[in-house]
């Protein structure tokens, strides 16, 4: 979708609201599924959903945005929305010339964000803010649906980018979002789900294709894939990552703005525990020798637990490195990233949200070859007590633990 289109899109919510507020239709809670879908509708963004049998799960998928999931629901229309949404930015319906953070729960993204080889700043511009635009087609371009049901949904899209060392990338998009039903999840992480809990689950591949007549080398700079995850922090929410303790090197990249004070940020026993509240704008980074490939949130009062996993190569792999400006080794890069919003220096904000992130390894591709990176994204909703054995056998965690980490 092209800029001038965005625009016209966001703007369509005036006339939308006015006339939706004068109609008779049952006044929904906000932070309900149900809620989110009539914003996005009153404000002109069209959306498929994938619905489980029994029609309480539910993943929110927009074409026009790139495929994202949106947001999504274990309990149907009425029951919480796990994504998180900018409505400040879809309501005032003013596209940026650098990037549309219209929010979202799982985003399809390429790397590397900054570094000789970034996609995210042209060739010889200081890597600032003010320099920083994101490519169109992980911004306002649509994807093309090739094929969909009610469980699944698969997109398709070419595209051209240019790094910031001057080399062209001609890449094939193929990304295909699935529901999983509660007996896929049990089996993919070895748990029981009981009947009272609330479960809605999903997995995403994502594969990219080099269809230029050039190799992609380290030489010329590498692309990964690089999906991000919006979700609604609280002051009762604890992202945790485990690591590995045998491996050499830092366990944690988390300078990337700025030093994580200790009572935010702590590494205990293999696991790190990062407090999420929306207040301290700050983000994380595991590298490859330590990351599991998953990651999870906590959040106590609503007892939502969320999982993220990802599909780690076998073997040593390169992973780009999305710090902004010089760069002592562009591949030094992380596997897994956390992020929690705040206010910036002049107080303004643009969430509060907090994020949840996989990548690739960079894409050393011949020409007609292709990288698939594949993520998978739990929530359940439940007791203590019935979450507690999940947390204990996934991650080797004990979830009073995280529980009161920050508490």
């Amino acid at each position: 979708m092209k800029l001038h289109n965005l625009k016209n899109t966001l703007l369509i919510g005036a006339v939308a609201a006015v006339a939706a507020s004068c109609s008779s239709e049952k006044e929904v809670k906000m932070g309900t599924y149900a809620y989110d879908a009539q914003f996005l509708k009153e404000h002109g963004v069209e959306y498929k959903e994938l619905v489980s049998a029994d029609g309480n799960a539910k993943v929110m998928v927009i074409p026009a945005w790139q495929g994202r999931v949106m947001t999504t629901t274990a309990a149907g229309d009425e029951g919480d929305s796990y994504g998180w949404i900018n409505y400040r930015f879809i309501n005032e319906g003013k596209p940026s010339p650098q990037f549309q953070p219209v929010g979202g729960e799982e985003r399809f993204w390429l790397g590397p964000e900054g570094g000789p080889f970034s996609l995210y700043f042209k060739e010889g511009a200081e890597q600032v803010y003010a320099n920083w635009i994101v490519p169109p087609v992980i911004d306002t371009e649509a994807y093309e649906v090739k094929s969909e049901s009610q469980t699944s949904i698969r997109f398709q899209k070419d595209t051209e980018v240019t790094n910031a060392s001057g080399t062209k990338f001609n890449i094939h998009i193929d990304r295909t979002v699935a529901m999983m039903d509660n007996a896929e999840v049990a089996a993919e992480f070895g748990i029981q789900l009981g009947e009272n809990m609330k479960v809605v689950a999903y997995k995403s591949d994502n594969e990219i294709t080099n269809t230029g007549s050039e190799a992609w080398t380290k030489e010329t700079g590498l692309v990964s894939i690089w999906m991000l995850s919006h979700f609604n922090p609280t002051p009762t929410t604890t992202v945790f990552i485990p690591y590995n303790q045998e491996a050499e090197g830092r366990i944690v990249n988390d300078e990337y703005f700025g030093k994580i004070p200790a009572d935010r940020l702590v590494a205990d026993n293999g696991m790190l525990y990062f407090k999420i509240d929306g207040k301290w704008r700050s983000k994380l980074g595991m590298p490859a020798g330590r990351a599991k490939g998953i990651c999870g949130s906590y959040d106590s009062s609503k007892g939502v637990l969320t999982i993220l996993s990802c599909k780690l190569p076998e073997g040593p792999a390169t992973y780009v490195n999305g710090q902004w400006g010089p760069q002592e080794n562009p591949f030094d890069g992380d596997v897994i990233n956390a992020y929690n919003d705040g206010p910036l220096e002049d107080g303004s904000i643009m969430g509060p949200f907090y994020e949840i992130e996989t990548s690739s390894p960079g894409a050393e591709l011949a020409p007609g070859a292709s990288l698939l990176h594949s993520q998978k994204v739990v929530h359940i909703q439940g007791s203590e007590a019935d979450l507690k054995p999940i947390v204990e056998k996934i991650f080797g965690a004990d979830l009073d633990v995280i529980k009161s980490k920050f508490q």
